[in-house]
């Protein structure tokens, strides 16, 4: 999860948050190379009292500054799209779970398994047993297997959520009506903290989402005794 001052983005715990990641290093540096240069171009035009008449109606100048745009255009469109491409695709999902928003709770299906669902509130602050996190700890946590591919079903019972868990790379709007759905895939255990991240009404920031990723023989034995 995210920690005071932190000025980059959460540690990554799928192999999407990580084409994530390495694309925004990617983009980024883009961007610093051209503001490096464009910083570069203006100091000199205020420091220098030389001018060059020949590069103001030059062909090949305006060929390149045309170009060269369209090229960094490309280089950051292409992996753009791959990663679109990676995150809508779902290929035999081992577990499907639908989440629900409400105003302001999620509630979490397991549709594989015949009678396994519930609610999951926030926990009031005065509550909170010592180490748990204000504003981000739930009565009941959505238990899940890492190391596999799982569909996540996302909808709304009321007005618009969005079931949200940044280390995982995961987004998804949750529409009253409309049936959405993602891929969630964790490659080590540990609790992943999310919020919905849609104003949603007045309890908005009080309907957090924690996901805990466990092998898949301490989700087994859970699952049986949830049932």
């Amino acid at each position: 999860m995210a920690y005071p001052f932190q000025l980059g983005l959460q540690d990554a715990a799928s192999p999407v948050m990580e084409e994530l990641l390495q694309f925004h290093d990617h983009a980024l540096m883009i961007v610093f190379l051209i503001s490096s240069l464009v910083l570069y171009i203006i100091t000199l035009m205020l420091t220098t009292k030389l001018t060059h008449t020949n590069t103001m109606d030059a062909q090949e100048v305006e060929t390149i500054w045309t170009v060269l745009p369209a090229v960094i255009l490309i280089t950051i469109a292409l992996p753009s799209l791959r990663i679109l491409y990676m995150m809508d695709e779902i290929n035999n999902p081992s577990l499907t779970v639908k989440a629900m928003g409400h105003q302001w709770y999620w509630s979490y299906e397991y549709t594989d398994y015949e009678d396994l669902n519930f609610d999951s509130y926030m926990i009031p602050t005065s509550d909170l047993k010592p180490g748990e996190l204000r504003l981000l700890e739930v009565d009941n946590r959505m238990i899940l297997p890492m190391q596999m591919t799982i569909r996540m079903l996302v909808s709304s019972e009321d007005v618009l959520h969005s079931w949200a868990v940044p280390s995982l790379g995961l987004k998804t709007d949750a529409i009253p009506g409309r049936l959405n759905q993602t891929t969630l895939t964790s490659t080590r255990p540990g609790l992943f903290y999310g919020q919905c991240s849609e104003i949603c009404g007045s309890n908005h920031s009080f309907m957090p989402i924690v996901l805990e990723l466990v092998p898949l023989e301490n989700f087994e034995k859970w699952s049986a005794s949830m049932l």
